[in-house]
């Protein structure tokens, strides 16, 4: 069963846009929760250059199905030309968090 579930990072720009992001996903029950972390360092390669920014990481959980739904809600919503969506499989967990993922994310259809 926990296959089903899956954890998403997006890093954002700023917490307003983290929290936008958050709750339309919540709104539109693509995802059972987030977690917003603040004061990241990010360094990445941008048009042939290195690049340093604060940004802000949002850690969702949300089923596997939803995924692509998400995805597309986040792109939408996002201010970056190539915003990080990245899924990382839930492969372990207690069965009451599970359970309640599951339910959550079931709720909105």
């Amino acid at each position: 069963m926990r296959e089903k579930f899956i954890v998403i990072l997006a890093t954002c720009p700023s917490m307003k846009e983290a929290g936008a992001i958050t709750d339309s996903l919540l709104k539109k029950r693509l995802i059972a929760c987030a977690g917003t972390v603040g004061g990241v360092r990010s360094r990445f390669w941008w048009k042939g250059k290195i690049e340093n920014a604060k940004e802000v990481l949002l850690i969702m959980k949300t089923s596997r199905a939803k995924f692509l739904k998400a995805e597309r809600e986040i792109r939408r919503l996002h201010s970056y030309d190539v915003p990080e969506v990245i899924a990382l499989p839930i492969s372990a967990s207690s069965a009451p968090y599970i359970g309640w993922l599951g339910d959550a994310v079931r709720a909105g259809g």
